[in-house]
């Protein structure tokens, strides 16, 4: 197959999961929306995709936080409850073995997705690879530890230092 081609499967693969698997506490507080309203106390995929859609296609729910009004709440906190998107589908094993080698399609999607520019992208996997054992600290560390000691590693590299601090 052809890497390239396999790099942006990955990175399309990741972007899907990430939004197919991802189950946030809903921007402006849940129930937040036309959607919300329309299709309360509905489970199922469907009835979830359908609720996003109106909300979405409308901008109600924009107007909604913007406004204090549809069932909005812009003082709720944001959170995440969903599996990292490194886990899924073995990505967080591919992601090792290409930062062990120093380089690979996973790592660059890796990159990618921390925001590294290109110009970056081959000192990442250099330093990456140089702290590869602090990166991956056991058998068995978890994506979000993986998040965490890659953008701690960056953090202290003076040329990716710029890329580790996340919005808080």
């Amino acid at each position: 197959m052809d890497k390239r081609l396999l790099g942006k499967g990955l990175i399309f693969g990741l972007m899907s999961m990430a939004s197919v698997a991802a189950h946030a506490d809903a921007a402006g507080g849940n129930g937040c929306g036309w959607g919300n309203m329309l299709f309360e106390g509905q489970r199922g995929l469907i009835p979830h995709l359908l609720a996003t859609t109106t909300n979405g296609t409308s901008g109600n729910a924009t107007f909604g936080m913007t406004s204090g009004t549809n069932g909005c709440d812009t003082n709720v906190k944001l959170g995440y409850g969903g599996r990292s998107i490194l886990a899924m589908n073995g990505m967080l094993d591919n992601i090792a073995e290409d930062m062990a080698l120093g380089q690979g399609e996973a790592l660059d999607a890796y990159a990618t997705l921390l925001g590294i520019e290109q110009a970056d992208r081959a000192h990442f996997a250099k330093v990456t690879q140089e702290n590869f054992d602090r990166i991956f600290s056991s058998p068995d560390v978890t994506g979000e530890q993986v998040l965490a000691a890659t953008l701690d590693v960056m953090s202290r590299d003076k040329q990716l230092a710029r890329y580790a601090r996340q919005p808080a």
